[in-house]
């Protein structure tokens, strides 16, 4: 379709929608579905951008659950609609829980849009979804590019003041969301011991299975108002993780995927089938390879990775490694185990598709979208398996230090036991995998810089192969809502994020009490790193902490992949 300058009132003129009342209507009848009337309660949202193309997404609520709805939607150069570019017509029905997704082709690079939709409401009139506004990817030389990434945002753990915050930022080009969109628990389950108070209970009540559940819980996220904000502003580009699902999932199964519930398979093919319908992503042929591409001119290439359902094998657990009779720590066998080059975490086929994608593109930066931490997270092992809290050993390796002597054998013996991850559900979980990855980066000499979710902290690591090489940085973003290290470690916050990044070398900056997100700014020069972080998710009310805010950045080029303060 060519380029149109048209109008509402040119619209109802030319009989495209032809007249507002149930009469003037009549003639269209069937078009429209025989007036099956809706509501626009969830928004819109655009996502997936390309230089080209752009996907739109609303959902319209029917009054009549056995209609066929449809819908006239246009995209525009202009937010009053005078100069329409593209538009068309969508149905849908209950069998995509009446969600409408269009995937708009023939856009111009680097440019902004506008759109809506228009359906018919009860009364027989037509009715505007609010306008979203989008953008393309530029083509060609480009400066600078800004990105808010987000994770974990918890409906009944508390407010989405992150989206809110997001929001209002005028400069970010695209949002990352890097999983953990929804989350499955039923009342009474994790993070909901204040929901009732902040008005933010779960629907449906119980723990989500069924497609029917995924759908409910969609419906309950995107009617959030903060959130509905955030995707009419910006376009997303999303990845699931394992909450999407359910807790720890992997490729056949999750730890919160239990007996009674049926087989994960079918648990997981709702999942993905509520996703696509929800989210404004682009679905691929097989419904479970959500891996994918962007390119922002000569300045990065995005890769979405899945580091949960397409390869991902079952995590190790630390209790298959502690002896029940003597409490000791088996180091050995889980150090043969983490290392065991089998273990999969992308899998050789994703592996193989990043590795060529890397090593055809001509961009400044090589950016990995993904949900779990890549950098080393190495603890004492005592800590690791909370034999022990981080204060505690920080006392024991301060006696150590000031006097020796008085260490009983039993602390002197857990000072000596060796690092290990504390997290197995991260990448240090799949050791060998991540190496095979780093020596790629190395090898095709390219400008690394990895985003993660997640752990609900805030994190900034130099990425190190073995031999304390550089590899690249990784940018780890806060949890919108969901609670984090400090409800694990009930010390003061800053005390924890001081000995944690005492303890790990590469780890440069850590905020384990705060919630936010983060925008990522890439320029040919440097990557810089901002995070923003509110002062309350319990409350209605909240401020920006400009006190624990952090930026810092890398430059480009093999001297300068490491982090430095902004």
């Amino acid at each position: 379709m060519s380029q149109l300058t048209i109008g509402r009132r040119a619209l109802l003129k030319g009989g495209l929608l032809a007249g507002g009342s149930a009469l003037a209507m009549s003639a269209n009848a069937g078009f429209w579905g025989g007036f099956a009337p809706v509501k626009f309660k969830h928004g819109v949202a655009s996502g997936d951008p390309t230089q080209t193309q752009v996907i739109i997404w609303t959902r319209v609520t029917p009054s009549d659950e056995a209609s066929s709805p449809r819908a006239l939607w246009l995209v525009a150069k202009d937010r009053h609609f005078r100069h329409v570019v593209r538009y068309g017509f969508v149905k849908t029905d209950a069998g995509k829980d009446f969600t409408m997704k269009v995937d708009v082709e023939g856009l111009q690079p680097g440019r902004k849009y506008f759109y809506k939709f228009i359906a018919l409401n009860k009364q027989g009139r037509l009715i505007d979804s609010p306008t979203g506004k989008t953008r393309t990817l530029p083509e060609g030389h480009v400066e600078s590019f800004k990105l808010a990434v987000f994770s974990c945002s918890n409906y009944p753990a508390g407010f989405f003041h992150a989206y809110e915050e997001a929001a209002k930022q005028r400069d970010v080009d695209a949002v990352l969301h890097l999983g953990d969109y929804i989350y499955e628990y039923g009342m009474g389950g994790y993070a909901t011991e204040d929901a009732e108070a902040m008005g933010r209970i779960p629907n449906p009540l119980t723990e989500i299975i069924s497609l029917q559940d995924y759908r409910t819980r969609y419906a309950q996220y995107r009617s959030d108002k903060a959130l509905q904000r955030l995707h009419k502003k910006k376009p997303f580009i999303c990845v699931w993780d394992d909450h999407e699902i359910t807790n720890d999932a992997y490729k056949d199964g999750a730890e919160n995927h239990n007996e009674g519930e049926g087989l994960f398979s079918d648990r997981k093919a709702a999942a993905l089938k509520a996703y696509y319908e929800w989210m404004p992503v682009r679905e691929g042929e097989v419904s479970d390879q959500v891996y994918r591409q962007f390119e922002v001119g000569d300045l990065l290439s995005l890769y979405m990775l899945d580091t949960r359902l397409v390869a991902r094998d079952k995590q190790l657990d630390y209790a298959d490694y502690i002896d029940p009779l003597t409490g000791g720590f088996n180091g050995e066998a889980f150090v043969a185990d983490v290392s065991n080059p089998s273990r999969q975490l992308l899998g050789q086929e994703q592996l193989n598709w990043l590795s060529n994608g890397m090593a055809t593109s001509g961009a400044t930066w090589q950016v990995l979208g993904q949900q779990v931490l890549m950098g080393r997270m190495l603890l004492p092992a005592a800590v690791a398996t909370q034999q022990i809290s981080l204060g505690d050993y920080a006392a024991l390796a301060e006696l150590a230090q000031t006097n020796p002597e008085l260490l009983t054998p039993e602390q002197l013996a857990i000072l000596q036991l060796p690092s290990i991850p504390y997290n197995l559900d991260a990448w240090d979980g799949y050791a060998y995998e991540r190496e095979v990855l780093f020596g790629t980066v190395q090898a095709l000499n390219k400008n690394m810089v990895c985003l993660a979710g997640d752990t609900h902290n805030a994190w900034a690591n130099n990425l190190e192969a073995l031999d304390g090489s550089a590899v690249g940085v990784e940018f780890a973003t806060p949890g919108v809502s969901s609670p984090g290290l400090e409800t694990y470690l009930p010390e003061d916050p800053l005390a924890v994020a001081a000995g944690v990044t005492q303890l790990v070398e590469p780890l440069k900056f850590a905020n384990t009490g705060d919630r936010g997100f983060m925008t990522v700014e890439l320029t040919h020069q440097k990557v810089t790193a901002e995070w923003i972080f509110v002062s309350s998710v319990k409350s209605s009310d909240y401020t920006v902490l400009n006190e624990a805010g952090k930026v810092l950045s890398a430059s480009a080029g093999a001297s300068g992949r490491r982090i430095e303060e902004a």
